[in-house]
């Protein structure tokens, strides 16, 4: 909780020169978003683009880090290859999918029913509905993808590893499915070639955080600026005197998008 946030910078520490006070800035923190005012290193911090809101900006950091670093940064996954996204409507998803489809690559993306389905082809990707559908059957009958970004874990492990092609990349982000995946047929993973990583943000240090978002700001964000890469979804703004009420939206796991606390009056 409260690892990303967006506001005016009210005071800077002697050694910053990239910002000063009164600009417009979001940032990844280490935790302690859920409050008026938050420190956050300096190296951690991006500008607000300016066809952004502060509410806008506050939805990009934690997905915009996580995806980067995962899929982009190193060009893990190149324009003309295929990438499977599951939880097309999350944060992470919307992300992953719009920023994706500003680099030319072919996205599918799972969904649970049509009004989520209809998101995620508006971002270019091919839906496939979890619960109607076996996204390893629909994958497999188009040829497979070169790359999955999987929220889920467990639960999806074996299909994920049947539905990459040759030299194809997992990318584990989230475990909503179990953390111990049972079964596995660890020679497809070899004679395929296939390349598993797992990530949390959370455990990069300082510098390795800051090394992303300079990445983030040489590369990509000049494309937020001059909107070829679509703006996060907001489900809903809550007053942080709604906190509680803010997730339990979260809980029911039916929102599209990010859910955000404010503190203007």
């Amino acid at each position: 909780m409260g690892l990303e946030l967006s506001g005016e910078v009210v005071a800077v520490g002697r050694q910053v020169t990239q910002f000063k006070i009164g600009d417009k800035v979001c940032a990844l923190t280490d935790g302690g978003a859920y409050a008026q005012y938050c420190t956050v290193p300096a190296s951690q911090a991006l500008p607000v683009p300016n066809n952004y809101s502060l509410a806008e900006a506050a939805a990009l950091p934690e997905t915009f880090f996580t995806v980067w670093v995962n899929l982009f940064m190193h060009q893990q996954v190149k324009a003309g290859e295929t990438l499977l996204v599951h939880g097309g409507t999350s944060g992470i998803g919307i992300t992953a999918l719009a920023i994706a489809k500003s680099l030319g690559i072919n996205t599918f993306a799972t969904v649970g029913n049509a009004e989520k389905a209809k998101v995620v082809e508006q971002l270019g990707a091919s839906a496939i509905n979890y619960k109607t559908d076996d996204f390893c059957q629909v994958i497999q009958a188009e040829g497979g993808v070169d790359a999955i970004l999987d929220l889920v874990g467990a639960n999806y492990f074996q299909k994920n590893i049947a539905s990459l092609k040759q030299n194809g990349r997992l990318f584990l982000i989230g475990f909503m499915g179990g953390t111990i995946a049972q079964d596995i047929d660890l020679l497809q993973i070899a004679v395929k070639r296939l390349h598993l990583t797992g990530s949390t943000m959370r455990s990069r240090t300082t510098a390795e955080k800051a090394e992303i978002a300079q990445s983030l700001l040489s590369q990509l964000w000049q494309k937020l600026a001059n909107n070829d890469v679509e703006k996060p979804i907001i489900h809903k703004i809550f007053p942080f005197s709604q906190v509680k009420q803010a997730h339990d939206e979260i809980d029911k796991g039916t929102h599209i998008g990010k859910i955000l606390l404010s503190f203007e009056a």
